[in-house]
C-alpha cells in the first residue's frame, strides 16, 4: 500500500475536510436516534402489551446499533488517522459547476487479506478546493477513505470507498506537489483518459465503476 506522510494542518482540515465535516454529522444523527429509539423503546415496554414487547426489542436493537455507530465515528473521523491509515491515490477533476467540482479517483477496494488488488473508478461531489485550480483535468492527489458500514467486515471489497484530497489537510503547495509526483504517469493518464466515464460511475448504485483487470496497463493489472 503506497502511503504518503505529511504533517496535517490540523486548523486546515477542521475548517475544509468535508469527509471529517460528514463524520461528524453522522455521529450526531445516530446520537439522535440513539435517543429517540432508547425512548421508543422506553414507552413500548410502558404500554405492557405482547405485541409492544416485540417493537421493543426492535427498537432496542436499533439504539445498541446506533450507540455503536456514535462511539465508534470519533475513532474514524480522527484527521491524523485518516491521512496516515489512507493510500495515496490520484484524483483528477472531471466536471465543474457552480457549487464545486466532481472528482474522479482510481482506488483499490479489495480488502487486504485479499491480496490480489481489484481496481475501480468513484467520484466524489467536493465544494471546496484549495490549492487546485477548478478545471476538468486537474490533478488532484487524495488518500482512499475506505469503510464498511456494518460493525463487522463481510466480503472481499471494502462497502464504502471515497477520496479524500491532500489538500483538505494542509495549505502547503510543495507537499500536494510532491503527492502528485509519488503518482505515476500511468495513473493519471488512466484517469484523464476516462474522463468520460464519470457519468456512468455516478449512474451506478454504489458509485463505482469495477475496472477489468485484463485492461488495466502495467503494474496496475498484474
Amino acid at each position: 500500500m503506497r502511503r504518503f506522510d505529511f504533517i496535517v494542518d490540523r486548523k486546515h482540515a477542521r475548517a475544509v475536510n468535508e469527509v471529517v465535516a460528514g463524520l461528524r454529522r453522522q455521529r450526531a444523527a445516530a446520537i439522535g436516534a440513539a435517543i429517540l429509539l432508547g425512548l421508543g423503546t422506553a414507552f413500548l415496554i410502558w404500554l405492557n402489551h405482547p405485541w409492544a414487547y416485540l417493537l421493543a426489542i426492535a427498537f432496542a436493537l436499533g439504539a445498541v446499533v446506533a450507540l455503536w455507530v456514535a462511539f465508534w465515528t470519533p475513532h474514524r473521523s480522527s484527521i491524523d488517522k485518516l491521512y496516515a491509515d489512507g493510500e495515496l491515490v490520484p484524483a483528477v477533476v472531471s466536471e465543474t459547476h457552480p457549487g464545486g467540482v466532481v472528482l474522479l479517483a482510481l482506488v483499490d477496494v479489495s480488502k487486504p487479506e485479499t491480496h490480489d488488488p481489484r481496481y475501480a473508478l468513484v467520484i466524489r461531489k467536493v465544494r471546496d478546493l484549495p490549492g487546485h485550480e477548478k478545471r476538468a483535468g486537474e490533478r488532484v492527489p487524495s488518500v482512499a477513505v475506505r469503510t464498511d458500514r456494518a460493525p463487522r467486515q463481510v466480503g472481499e471489497r471494502w462497502q464504502s470507498v471515497s477520496a479524500m484530497p491532500i489538500a483538505w489537510g494542509t495549505r502547503d503547495g510543495t507537499v500536494i506537489d510532491r503527492a502528485r509526483a509519488a503518482i505515476s504517469e500511468v495513473e493519471w493518464r488512466l484517469l484523464t483518459d476516462n474522463l468520460e466515464l464519470a457519468d456512468k460511475v455516478r449512474r451506478t448504485s454504489a458509485k463505482r465503476l469495477l475496472l477489468d483487470p485484463h485492461q488495466l496497463p502495467g503494474d496496475l493489472g498484474s
